[in-house]
């Protein structure tokens, strides 16, 4: 059934709720210094209040990697997962959440256990998933930035990814839309390689699959700022985290809108989201019915 358009939706992209980020980078100790996430779980509450609110509702709400800023093995990760999953329990039951994973959540460096780790708590770390007739993928970014420790998964996740891509194509869908932690750009295909982006010569050839298979944007997170450019019609969009702000972009949200033609997308802060809803030029084209 979900192979059919039936016309336009959105959904909802946060990222990077990274629940202890902002005590340790305040104290400087981004290593230990996460033994506390109050603020995190208040600014993840009123992103599920938010989206709970939203007339017509989100077909999913997204959530972009770094779910939590403890790394596979330190202290406090196990309670920062808990406290995270019970704020996330409140989200209106129709909504269904989907989660990428991050370095965070996986190590810089995953293994195959931190990943084994990864799925019993939050599900896949690569899977494909249909929307009414938009097919979306979610992949696992962490084996395009290391996989020395795991290549053989690295393998599995790009024969499956070509097998993906093949599905799409079969099937006719209307669009293909990307999820990942890491970014593939920040503003250029061609900028230099740094923690948060991915490799030149790996971005390229992603960047050149995802062209030929017709992807029309890659959505992520982990740059902890608003960012975002274009290789050949694939749009690179990066947005900014729930959690800890690294620039000068507020705590916030995206809001998706898929048309017929177009994917249209818009970045909004919590407060705004809370109190305003969608903008009635959004309502208008998820208002148009093809």
């Amino acid at each position: 059934d979900e192979y059919q358009w039936k016309g336009p939706f959105y959904f909802i992209q946060g990222a990077d709720p990274q629940f202890g980020l902002m005590k340790a980078w305040a104290v400087g100790d981004t290593s230990n210094g996460d033994d506390e996430w109050g603020e995190e779980i208040e600014l993840a509450e009123q992103a599920v209040q938010a989206i709970n609110k939203l007339n017509p509702k989100p077909k999913f709400f997204v959530l972009c990697g770094d779910l939590i800023h403890g790394m596979p093995g330190t202290r406090w990760r196990k309670d920062q997962e808990q406290d995270l999953k019970n704020v996330l329990k409140n989200t209106d039951q129709d909504i269904p959440l989907v989660f990428v994973s991050g370095n965070h959540d996986i190590g810089n460096t995953p293994t195959r256990e931190t990943i084994e780790n990864y799925c019993e708590n939050w599900g896949d770390d690569y899977f494909s998933f249909w929307v009414g007739g938009v097919f979306f993928l979610v992949l696992n970014s962490q084996l395009y930035f290391d996989s020395s420790k795991c290549p053989e998964l690295k393998q599995a996740q790009d024969v499956w990814l070509n097998e993906q891509l093949a599905v799409a194509e079969k099937h006719k869908c209307k669009h293909i839309i990307v999820f990942q932690h890491i970014p593939l750009f920040l503003r250029k295909p061609d900028e230099g390689h740094d923690y948060f982006n991915l490799e030149n010569s790996v971005r390229q050839e992603i960047m050149e699959k995802f062209h030929k298979a017709g992807v029309k944007a890659v959505f992520s997170g982990h740059y902890h700022r608003n960012a975002g450019g274009s290789y050949k019609g694939l749009e690179m969009v990066v947005s900014s985290a729930i959690g800890c702000q690294l620039g000068e972009d507020t705590h916030g949200l995206r809001v998706v809108v898929v048309t017929d033609e177009k994917i249209v997308h818009r970045y909004y802060s919590l407060n705004e989201l809370s109190s305003h809803g969608l903008e009635n030029e959004l309502l208008d084209m998820l208002a148009k019915q093809n």
